[in-house]
């Protein structure tokens, strides 16, 4: 993998597991697993309507250095666009690299 295609730095993070006042999960409770250079590509998009209101979704693939520990529900924060990871592809064979399956946008 050619370092120069990494080209854009994000933040993998996943749930607390902190709790609300109320004994309910806290939406707000994400912590940093790791800040790490990776290739976003925008592979679709996707508009329609909810509950009378426009909704916009684009999915995208993200590939990062080869590394454990990630998985579906984590997310990923590239500058202020947060992306929702669906899905988790390492190279296991060759250890180069893992994709993302992510979304952006209000249907996640």
């Amino acid at each position: 993998m050619e370092a120069g295609k990494l080209n854009r730095l994000i933040t993998i993070e996943r749930r607390t597991g902190d709790r609300d006042l109320a004994g309910g999960a806290d939406p707000g409770g994400w912590v940093r697993v790791a800040k790490v250079w990776a290739n976003i590509q925008k592979k679709s998009g996707l508009e329609t309507i909810k509950s009378d209101t426009p909704i916009s979704v684009v999915r995208a693939s993200i590939r990062i250095r080869y590394l454990t520990g990630i998985d579906a529900g984590m997310r990923i924060r590239h500058g202020s666009t947060i992306y929702a990871i669906k899905a988790v592809v390492s190279d296991e064979v060759r250890r180069r690299h893992v994709d993302l399956v992510c979304e952006t946008g209000a249907l996640r």
